[in-house]
């Protein structure tokens, strides 16, 4: 088998890390015992600098490229993101709710000359309305009625977080902890 880089990492199809390999699961290490891997990772992904330092733990993780990418800076050791997102009315793209809807009113005068106590100008029920008679000069003729209206719709949903995850097979990452010293380029 080829000699790896110490400090490389790789998915290992096993639950367990091979021989001069060790979990990536942040696990705390020795300075003393590592030198060589600790002057490849400094305390990036954590540990005191002075005797101890971490690997890196990609548990339930996905691994990025450091760097400008996408747009986005991403510091090497660093940590972000989330496997479930609650969207707000913000998040959700412009659009409108539209409730058509016809009101008929009667041209039809009433019977009574003047509205009395309890009296509807329409009938229970009904979305028909009625006017009632004109007296004392008022006009007999029908009015030009223009009427808007608007409607509300009630809040719905229950705030329930939605998972962002993609489909993904776990496997467990391992990284070099004996072999060669990678020289820079």
């Amino acid at each position: 088998m080829m000699e790896e880089f110490i400090g490389v990492v790789k998915l290992f199809a096993g639950n367990f890390a091979p021989r001069g390999w060790a979990l990536c699961n942040g696990q705390i290490m020795s300075i003393a015992q590592n030198s060589a891997l600790f002057s490849i990772l400094g305390t990036t992904y954590g540990g005191n600098g002075q005797t101890t330092f971490a690997l890196p733990n990609l548990q339930g993780s996905v691994a990025i490229g450091s760097g400008n990418g996408g747009g986005s800076n991403y510091v090497l050791g660093e940590v972000a993101g989330t496997p479930t997102v609650s969207l707000l009315t913000s998040n959700l793209p412009a659009h409108v709710h539209a409730g058509p809807g016809t009101l008929a009113v009667s041209s039809a005068n009433s019977t009574d000359a003047v509205p009395i106590a309890g009296a509807s100008i329409a009938t229970p029920g009904s979305i028909v309305a009625r006017a009632f008679a004109p007296t004392l000069g008022f006009a007999t003729s029908t009015p030009n009625v223009n009427l808007t209206t608007s409607i509300v719709t009630g809040a719905t949903g229950n705030n329930i977080p939605v998972s962002i995850m993609q489909p993904y097979l776990a496997l467990t990452y391992i990284i070099c902890l004996e072999g060669i010293f990678p020289t820079r380029n």
